[in-house]
């Protein structure tokens, strides 16, 4: 089949394709389905996506992506921006731009789809359950204009306290703790053992080594006591929303 008779059954332009197709570009999470049902192949671009979508991350970060499919529970910490499982596409892009404004369109593009891409391990019939505490830093700051800001935190509502999600706020009261370093994120594997990842500026590191992922857990759990409630967090997003400017706001 040639790239534009393709392009008019999957809705995706000959040139995207393209770059898919050379490997230049990281495969949309919804390209894979419409593939195999173009083709009839019965789930095997699906099972080719699983592979693929870990090429559009730095090396580093591969280890943690295979983990991370793996995990049935996750605990994050994210102290500045809302975390990556929970980006909207927006604002996402605003941030790898602010990131590398030089970068190219192209690169940044594969950039967002592979940063959602991460977010089927919360869907599905057996989602991970994930529980995450937020800096009041990360829900204030506005990232990508107010338009895109009231996007990310309306859709943070839902996960406040989900069937499978609790997300609070720590209040800047709370003051100084261990994590103010970076963010952290501890995921429960489906045999039982726990990893961690933190993250600063410029760099990942993955953590399996069990004494320090239970110091890890043990920081976390402290910070998860002294977070709002979730009836107090979504209460707080909504004050945000409130006080943000509404003028481009549809």
């Amino acid at each position: 089949m040639t790239l534009e008779a393709l392009s008019g059954v999957v809705r995706y332009s000959r040139t995207h394709l393209a770059r898919i197709e050379t490997a230049e570009a990281v495969p949309p999470p919804d390209l894979s389905a419409r593939l195999d049902a173009c083709f009839g192949t019965d789930g095997h671009f699906g099972r080719l996506y699983r592979l693929a979508r870990r090429e559009g991350h730095p090396d580093q970060y591969r280890r943690r992506m295979e983990l991370e499919e793996r995990a049935v529970s996750i605990i994050e910490y994210a102290p500045f921006v809302v975390p990556g499982l929970l980006q909207t596409e927006r604002y996402a892009r605003a941030i790898f731009n602010v990131g590398n404004p030089s970068a190219p369109a192209e690169s940044v593009d594969d950039l967002v789809t592979a940063r959602l891409s991460r977010q089927a391990i919360l869907k599905g019939a057996k989602p991970a359950r994930l529980s995450v505490v937020l800096e009041e830093s990360a829900i204030t700051r506005t990232i990508g204009g107010p338009e895109v800001m009231h996007e990310q935190l309306r859709s943070l509502l839902p996960w406040v306290e989900g069937p499978t999600s609790l997300l609070q706020v720590l209040p800047h009261t709370h003051g100084a703790h261990s994590l103010m370093g970076g963010m952290l994120a501890l995921s429960t594997l489906d045999n039982g053992t726990t990893v961690a990842y933190e993250e600063s500026i410029t760099t990942g590191r993955l953590i399996e080594d069990p004494e320090t992922v239970r110091r890890c857990t043990q920081a976390c759990d402290v910070l998860r006591a002294y977070a709002r409630s979730p009836a107090e967090t979504a209460e707080f997003i909504r004050s945000v929303l409130e006080e943000l400017p509404h003028e481009h706001h549809p």
